[in-house]
């Protein structure tokens, strides 16, 4: 390969990495169908809901999911709500990653968690499952546990065998009072995400 050949190639290969450093995927987490729109399973649909009507951008059926993108201060962040349920939600993932050639550093994945109280945030840059059937999905599919995620706690106010009709009931009254501020917060998050970075992300938000 001649110098002309490599300085090509190496040019290529920086600009590829600007674009992808560019690009973010924010992926809500939940379950399609009428009846679980409201339930605390499917809080990350809500908060990417929430970004796409305060960035006056509109979610269209794609492949594996719904999808809308806007921009904001030179980058692009794209939004994905799979439609694979929760159980399948790697697949989804995956397929975005490679479409929208989006590194797993710049993928934040957002989902309910138990063993959070409710409306606590915790945001990693990576981690276990923690029983958690979409990112156990995610992390078979994309075989690594290393990517970002932002879990909202739901807290674990259930009693001893009504987990399930719990994580898929509607938020209670007090609850959803408090929804509004958090998804304000939840905004925030994701917009610190794309131009501030995960670690300044953490650091502001982490408890919050």
């Amino acid at each position: 390969m001649n110098w002309f050949k490599k300085l090509f190639k190496t040019n290529a290969i920086s600009e590829n990495s600007e674009e992808m450093s560019k690009k973010y995927l924010i992926v809500g987490l939940g379950n399609i169908g009428a009846e679980y729109v409201n339930t605390r399973h499917n809080i990350g649909f809500k908060i990417v809901d929430y970004v796409a009507s305060k960035q006056g951008v509109s979610f269209e059926t794609a492949k594996l999911g719904a999808v809308t993108e806007f921009n904001i201060k030179g980058r692009k962040i794209i939004l994905l709500k799979p439609n694979t349920y929760m159980n399948l939600s790697g697949k989804a993932v995956q397929y975005w990653m490679q479409k929208e050639n989006i590194a797993k550093e710049n993928v934040l994945v957002i989902t309910d968690d138990l063993n959070l109280a409710f409306g606590t945030i915790r945001i990693k840059a990576k981690g276990t499952d923690g029983g958690h059937n979409g990112l156990k999905n995610i992390q078979l599919i994309l075989n690594t546990s290393d990517y970002p995620r932002f879990r909202f706690g739901i807290s674990d106010e259930f009693k001893k065998g009504q987990q399930v009709d719990y994580v898929l009931g509607e938020w209670n009254a007090i609850e959803k009072e408090k929804l509004p501020e958090r998804f304000e917060v939840a905004k925030q998050i994701v917009e610190s995400f794309a131009l501030a970075g995960l670690n300044e992300t953490m650091n502001s938000f982490n408890g919050k």
